[in-house]
C-alpha cells in the first residue's frame, strides 16, 4: 500500500536545504569494476578530510573541465592508470549536503583500463564484492550508491 499522509513515506523525511550560501562542489568518482564484478574502493589517507573512510575513486572537477575528463586526470594522479572516456557508463549520481558545502558527485562504471593500479596518494586500495559495499565505513554522500551498485552489478 502507498503513503498517502503527509509524514509518510519521502514526505516525512527532512532534507536540510542551503540557505543560498553554501557552496556546490563538483565532484566526479567511478566504480572501477574487475573481472569478478568487483568494485574498487580506497581509503582516504591521514592528513585529508574524512580520512580513514572507504570511497569510490575520483576526485574534484576543476573549473572548465568536463566530468569524463575530470575523472580521466584523477585515476592517472591517483591510480596510475590510463582510462579513455568513451569507456566511462554514466551510472547516478550523489547530492549531498555537508555542514559547510553541497557535494555534487556524478558516479561512472568502468570495466576497461590500461596499466596496474598503484595506490599513488598514500591511500589504501581493496576490491570488494557489491554485496560487501556496506562492511566498509564511508562518506555519507556515497552510502546511497550502494544498493545502486549491488543491484546494478
Amino acid at each position: 500500500m502507498a503513503p498517502n499522509g503527509p509524514d509518510e513515506g519521502c514526505y516525512g523525511a527532512e532534507f536540510p536545504l542551503p540557505d543560498g550560501t553554501v557552496p556546490t562542489v563538483l565532484v566526479v568518482a567511478v566504480a572501477l569494476v574487475d573481472v569478478d564484478n568487483r568494485v574498487l574502493i580506497a581509503r582516504r589517507p591521514e592528513g585529508k578530510r574524512m580520512s580513514g573512510l572507504w570511497e569510490f575513486p575520483g576526485g574534484k572537477v576543476l573549473e572548465g573541465e568536463l566530468p569524463e575528463t575530470a575523472l580521466v586526470r584523477e585515476l592517472k594522479e591517483e591510480l596510475g592508470i590510463d582510462i579513455t572516456e568513451s569507456c566511462l557508463a554514466p551510472l547516478t549520481f550523489a547530492s549531498h549536503l555537508y555542514e559547510d558545502f553541497h557535494l555534487l558527485m556524478p558516479l561512472y562504471a568502468c570495466r576497461v583500463w590500461k596499466g596496474i593500479l598503484t595506490a599513488k596518494e598514500g591511500q589504501e586500495l581493496k576490491w570488494v564484492y557489491p554485496a560487501r559495499l556496506a562492511d566498509f565505513e564511508m562518506p555519507p554522500a556515497d552510502k546511497p550508491l550502494i544498493a545502486l551498485l549491488r543491484d546494478f552489478l
